[in-house]
């Protein structure tokens, strides 16, 4: 189970950084188009990765391309990540786009990158670096709302980067973003 759970996280992570790479390349100098905030079921591959921001019980929330739900984590410090190893499983980081774009869909915060532990180079959204969460399986869903675990405290994320810290209630979230 387990096994199979890291299989599935890494291969959405893998699936992510490709799709943000080829939505960092698509937006590179082009303008006119709207995007958009929710999936059509049959959706194009360019926007999986995209962060954007979303509408919901939460309020106005940081989501990815799919629709998932993103968060912060409180322990972070000076915009260096310290979720790693296992609880990077559990909170992929989401990963920074090879070309960092000047903007994205609705989000007002600055945008920036970090370094992790292992290399990689993570998004960030006015210094707090970006996580979704593996027990979120729908868009819509913040079962990792104001959860205390490895750790600290995970909110999701306004789209000026600061911390949500209500709560929806139910915790099994709608199909809202």
């Amino acid at each position: 189970m387990n096994t199979s759970h890291q299989t599935r996280t890494r291969l959405g992570l893998a699936v992510a950084g490709l799709a943000v790479a080829l939505f960092a390349t698509a937006c590179g100098g082009s303008s006119g188009g709207t995007a958009s905030t929710t999936g059509s079921g049959g959706g194009g591959a360019a926007n999986t990765g995209a962060v954007h921001t979303a509408q919901g019980p939460l309020g106005t929330i940081l989501v990815d391309g799919k629709g998932m739900t993103i968060y912060l984590f409180a322990p972070d410090k000076a915009g260096k990540s310290v979720c790693n190893g296992s609880c990077a499983t559990y909170w992929p980081p989401v990963p920074a786009p090879a070309t960092m774009p000047s903007s994205l869909p609705g989000v007002t915060g600055m945008l920036g990158t970090t370094t992790r532990d292992d290399g990689s180079s993570q998004l960030t959204v006015a210094g707090h670096p970006l996580y979704t969460y593996a027990g979120d399986q729908k868009p819509g869903q913040a079962k990792g709302q104001n959860q205390d675990i490895n750790g600290g405290l995970w909110t999701v994320v306004a789209a000026d980067g600061s911390s949500v810290t209500t709560s929806a209630g139910g915790g099994s979230g709608g199909g809202g973003y």
